[in-house]
């Protein structure tokens, strides 16, 4: 395996977990199987292009739109339901795509992108190189090699009429994209949870980017929820999120010890220390149920209600109405404030992911 290239883009709509389990496949990859890993990415607001390169990884820049908010052509009512993220229209995207991938000509090309499909991938894969794609939708077709699609409830039928017959599809979370630290942390975090007494840390992770601002809406609503004086709270939020300030003021309001982190480097740790998180229905979902920790989990965008859904209906998670915040955690902590219950959560929350996908992924990749 020499060569393996990355279309994938984080943005202010996008947010950033696309990139940083692309991050996660690339390292693998890197440490061992000494590949060479490159990442094509256009330069949206809020991009992760400065990450990427700090881990090491050469990026090819796409430029950003020239002007933002400009109609796409070529059809974006027929094209997929969320192509307006790309910001140009699918056919430049490609030709610019197409012009990097030559020269590159890798063993195989990666996209995860939910403004991209099948035309996309017709018009930029190189002759010779095989192709992954990493979607959560299931909404459009793909002209893939191997599909992954990690989500709970996601069935192999859902892809039978959007991928050809020759695809391979490895299909729900034992093919989570979780970072090796999420697999060692584990047994430690797990061991800790059955012995633990009441709710003693809690800790808010609503994506990297949270573009509207929830996090401060989540901590307003536990001024006047039922929460001991003593629980520790700990906020993460991406370095590219909009309101940390705005965050860090309101959590300097709450009776309970709060802090407010950015680009944290020991999300598993801080994960397997919590007893319960307040959290979104995206990514970072698979990493709680790895180890085991309980969660209050936010719907933020139609992307992920059918993740939320699946969740709760496991007894790994309980949904909170965003509409009534206020009101719903306030009744929903006074119900799962008992060691007994957050146990039964984490018992149910671990079941779901063993935090070995990427180990299986890169097997399928390996020749």
């Amino acid at each position: 395996m020499a060569c393996v290239a990355f279309r994938v883009d984080a943005s202010l709509e996008i947010g950033t977990g696309h990139v940083m389990r692309c991050l996660t496949l690339a390292t693998a990859l890197r440490e061992h199987h000494a590949a060479r890993c490159c990442f094509l990415c256009r330069e949206l607001p809020g991009h992760l292009i400065a990450r990427i390169e700090a881990e090491g990884f050469e990026v090819l820049r796409l430029a950003a739109p020239v002007e933002e908010g400009t109609s796409l052509s070529g059809g974006q009512a027929e094209g997929p339901a969320h192509a307006a993220w790309l910001g140009v229209d699918w056919s430049q995207d490609a030709h610019e795509s197409a012009d990097l991938l030559e020269s590159l000509a890798p063993d195989w090309l990666v996209v995860d992108h939910y403004a991209l499909d099948a035309r996309w991938e017709l018009a930029a894969r190189p002759s010779g190189t095989r192709m992954l794609v990493i979607d959560d939708l299931a909404d459009r077709e793909h002209v893939a090699d191997l599909l992954l699609d990690q989500n709970l409830g996601r069935l192999v039928e859902d892809y039978a009429d959007l991928v050809p017959a020759s695809c391979r599809l490895m299909i729900g979370p034992d093919y989570a994209l979780l970072r090796p630290e999420f697999a060692e942390w584990r047994r430690t975090s797990l061991e800790r949870r059955a012995t633990r007494q009441a709710l003693s840390q809690l800790l808010i992770s609503l994506g990297g980017v949270d573009k509207d601002n929830v996090t401060a809406e989540v901590l307003q609503a536990l001024r006047h929820a039922e929460l001991p004086r003593t629980c520790r709270i700990t906020v993460v939020m991406g370095a590219t999120a909009p309101w940390i300030e705005v965050v860090k003021s309101v959590a300097g309001t709450l009776e309970q010890p709060t802090e407010v982190v950015t680009n944290v480097s020991d999300m598993a740790r801080r994960m397997a220390e919590a007893d319960l998180a307040i959290g979104a229905a995206g990514s970072t979902s698979w990493e709680r149920c790895c180890l085991g920790l309980p969660t209050l989990i936010l719907v933020l965008a139609e992307n992920q209600r059918d993740i939320a859904a699946a969740l709760e209906s496991a007894g790994a998670a309980i949904r909170l109405d965003s509409g009534a915040l206020g009101e719903d955690l306030s009744s929903v902590l006074a119900r799962v404030m008992g060691a007994r219950y957050l146990s039964r959560m984490s018992e149910r929350a671990a079941r779901l992911v063993d935090g070995e996908g990427v180990k299986r992924l890169t097997a399928a990749l390996a020749p």
